[in-house]
C-alpha cells in the first residue's frame, strides 16, 4: 500500500479526511500519517471511542501492509507522538487506547520510548 491508498483506507472511516489533505503540502507519506496522528489526537482528547478505535486499526493495517515509506511514517510520527497524547490520559483510558493497538506497534514503541537516549 502506498499513501493515495492509504488516504482512500483512512477516508472509509473518516469521510472528510481527503479535503483536509488537500490543505497540506506536498502530499506524502509523511503528510498522509501527520494529518491521520492529529485526527486520532483529537479524537482521543474528545474521548471519541467509537471512530478512535476504527482509526487505531486502520493505522494497524497501514503499518501492516504499507510500503516503507508508510511504515517510516507510522514509526516516525504516530509512534513518536503516541507518549506524547496520552499522558494527560487516565490510566485506565491509555490502557483502553494501548489495548487497541497490535502487538507489532506496541513493541515498536517500546523499542523506540526505551531506547531513547541510549
Amino acid at each position: 500500500m502506498n499513501y493515495s491508498e492509504a488516504v482512500q483506507e483512512i477516508t472509509e472511516i473518516i469521510p472528510d479526511f481527503e479535503n483536509e489533505l488537500t490543505k497540506t503540502t506536498p502530499q506524502n507519506s509523511y503528510s498522509v500519517i501527520r494529518t491521520f496522528t492529529e485526527r486520532i489526537k483529537n479524537m482521543i482528547r474528545q474521548n471519541d471511542r467509537n471512530i478512535l478505535f476504527k482509526s487505531l486499526q486502520k493505522m494497524d493495517k497501514i503499518y501492516t501492509d504499507g510500503d516503507a515509506a508508510l511504515k517510516n511514517a507510522v514509526e516516525g510520527v504516530f509512534i513518536y507522538s503516541l507518549d506524547n497524547f496520552t499522558t494527560f490520559c487516565s490510566g485506565e483510558y491509555r490502557k483502553v487506547i494501548f489495548s487497541h493497538i497490535s502487538k507489532e506497534l506496541q513493541l515498536t514503541y517500546s523499542r523506540q520510548i526505551y531506547s531513547h537516549g541510549i
